[in-house]
């Protein structure tokens, strides 16, 4: 049995928001102070659920995406979020739009995943309000 198949629904949510919000500081080639404070108080704000430290997740995270971005492949990285994105889908729009706003812009690169992430993988929760903790 795989980690991911011993984790909770939230844990899982945990694990795929630090890895959209990776994907989109580092999509533009350019990381600044501002995102990495960000994306650290996101990490610090979760119920952490795993046996994995947060840290140690994110280290490895980092390395993963700069893996998906140098090939291409940040569509489909993207793409295999999709499920676990959308068990809060708000809170995944809420922390998307501010870590690619934070710096104060947004990249081409940026915008597109944005469209991606809302108006594709997760419009139909943003829309029923289906994965949301009311």
């Amino acid at each position: 049995m795989q980690l991911s198949e011993q984790l909770s629904e939230q844990q899982n949510f945990n694990q795929a928001l630090i890895k959209l919000s990776v994907l989109l500081y580092q999509v533009d080639g350019m990381v600044t102070l501002s995102e990495q404070d960000y994306l650290n108080s996101v990490v610090d704000s979760l119920d952490w659920q795993s046996p994995i430290c947060p840290e140690a997740f994110l280290t490895d995270t980092i390395y993963q995406t700069r893996k998906a971005i140098d090939t291409g492949d940040t569509i489909s990285y993207l793409k295999s979020l999709k499920q676990h994105l959308s068990f809060d889908a708000e809170k995944t729009l809420e922390v998307a739009m501010a870590i690619t706003g934070v710096d104060g812009e947004r990249s081409e690169e940026e915008t597109e995943l944005l469209s991606l992430l809302t108006h594709k993988f997760l419009a139909k929760a943003l829309i029923s309000g289906k994965g949301t903790l009311q």
